[in-house]
């Protein structure tokens, strides 16, 4: 198939996840997404999709090809395998069919493998939907926005000794 066919049947399949029921099962290829990415460690890109499937309220599973310290991380199991290819395809394979399942990948073997039943996203494209994760200071409360006038004034009078009303 040519390279701009290809790219367009991607796309299709890309906004197909877009428009899908939200899912509750992610399934990510740990190293073909960090290098998609701007990552400068894998803990980073692990640490991105632990709160992004925890806001989302699904659970995720990322591999990675190798040997490592298998772990969760809050909803996020984090695995490697030999084959990363080959364990994202038999998780897909047995989820499929009780859970929304969508399978992060721009490996077009594993996207095409993974069954019909998979959404299916490109790396590049859950990346640029990837926000970074803000955490905004609280406007410090001040007492005078929670109460009315006719307190704030009675307060003020007190404030200043001038009687108890």
């Amino acid at each position: 198939m040519p390279s701009n066919a290809r790219s367009r049947k991607q796309k299709a399949t890309d906004v197909h996840f877009h428009m899908s029921s939200e899912p509750t099962l992610y399934l990510f290829d740990g190293y073909n997404l960090f290098h998609a990415g701007s990552f400068e460690d894998p803990r980073e890109l692990v640490d991105r999709l632990a709160s992004f499937v925890a806001l989302h309220g699904a659970r995720g599973v990322i591999v990675f090809d190798g040997v490592g310290e298998e772990r969760a991380h809050g909803p996020l199991d984090v695995r490697y395998a030999e084959h990363a290819d080959a364990l994202l395809e038999r998780l897909a394979a047995e989820h499929r069919g009780s859970e929304t399942v969508c399978l992060v990948s721009s490996d077009s073997a594993i996207r095409g493998t993974s069954g019909q039943e998979v959404q299916k996203c490109s790396s590049a494209t859950f990346l640029s939907d990837l926000e970074e994760p803000r955490h905004e200071e609280a406007k410090r409360s001040q007492l005078r926005d929670r109460v009315d006038e006719e307190t704030r004034k009675r307060l003020e009078k007190l404030r200043r000794g001038q009687g108890s009303g």
